[in-house]
């Protein structure tokens, strides 16, 4: 299969997955309709689709269209925790749009979310088990890497071991579960499929290691959605740097709240404290492990050119600006 061919595939199949996201709210209540149509069809990278179809691709299957709505239900389960995440975060702003919280309050977000979440079980019920097992269980993590943050969050204490196991359940998880699952979907051996998951589990500790990273250094423009959050609120991998001492030290220095409109705004200063610090390069230097580890699992697969875009995806998210 030409390389043009599996990229042809890859554009179809991600293209058929907007065409599922778009029609896959049938609610006749308005609200939740429009709430979660505005969500769904937001925009977005896309990198779990991907995840799911290269795989298959990867692992030998032939019938994109046969992934297609599994795909959609890793896209819809990603995109409800995001809904939930903006209640919990307070956060105006998601994908470049006003976020659901924002525009319809809290208690219609949490509907809104909870509503996508059912959606995900109709999609995968077709696929039966152990595709749903593997589904509720990534579920199941999702929730408790959630609340871990928000545990660390509260405390004020974030350890490489406590992110690590954080990041590794809020999102990992969901990178792992659709290699898995679309590898299986496509037939393949059991080190076929072992080595694929690992590959979205690695992938999807790069991810959230650069997503961490762009919340200091990125444009708030490009990634459409305010950035600082994460470490104002006691998260991201640069509280396991040297962050905690810049924010505790800034916190003596002002008070920080959200949003802080000063000549002299302490939020700016802890920002700017972190980028001078050395803590983003030592995040980028672990990004980078992670990254190397992801490609060291396709090696055990056979060379073909879904396999070449699966370690290009690794190479996109390491230089993502968004």
């Amino acid at each position: 299969m030409a390389k043009k061919q599996v990229k042809t595939l890859l554009n179809e199949g991600l293209s058929s997955v907007e065409g599922y996201l778009e029609s896959l709210v049938t609610s006749d209540v308005k609200t939740l309709y429009d709430a979660s149509h505005h969500i769904l069809t937001g925009g977005g990278k896309r990198v779990r689709p991907q995840v799911v179809i290269l795989a298959y691709l990867a692992a030998g299957g032939q019938e994109v269209e046969e992934v297609i709505p599994l795909a959609t239900a890793v896209e819809t389960l990603h995109t409800a925790t995001l809904v939930h995440d903006d209640i919990n975060d307070h956060s105006d702003m998601r994908r470049g749009k006003v976020s659901v919280p924002s525009r319809w309050g809290r208690t219609f977000a949490l509907l809104t979310g909870d509503y996508l979440f059912a959606k995900v079980y109709e999609l995968m019920a077709p696929y039966g088990s152990p595709y749903n097992e593997i589904m509720s269980n990534t579920s199941v993590r999702l929730v408790e890497g959630e609340t871990l943050q928000a545990l660390a969050a509260k405390s004020g204490e974030m350890d490489r071991e406590t992110y690590k196991k954080i990041i590794s359940r809020k999102t990992a998880s969901l990178f792992e579960a659709s290699a898995h699952m679309g590898a299986k979907l496509a037939g393949a051996t059991e080190a076929q499929v072992e080595a694929l998951a690992d590959y979205g589990y690695n992938l999807g500790l790069t991810f959230q290691i650069v997503d961490d990273i762009l919340d200091i250094v990125g444009d708030p423009d490009k990634l459409g959605k305010p950035t600082g959050l994460d470490m104002l609120q006691n998260r991201g991998v640069m509280m396991v740097q040297n962050g905690g001492a810049v924010l505790a030290e800034m916190s003596n220095a002002a008070t920080l709240t959200m949003p802080a409109v000063l000549e002299d705004d302490p939020m700016q200063r802890m920002m700017d404290d972190l980028r001078e610090s050395g803590a983003v390069e030592v995040a980028r230097t672990q990004a980078r492990e992670m990254a190397n580890r992801a490609r060291a699992a396709l090696d055990q697969l056979p060379d073909s050119e879904a396999r070449e875009l699966l370690y290009d995806l690794v190479d996109q998210v390491m230089e993502r600006d968004k």
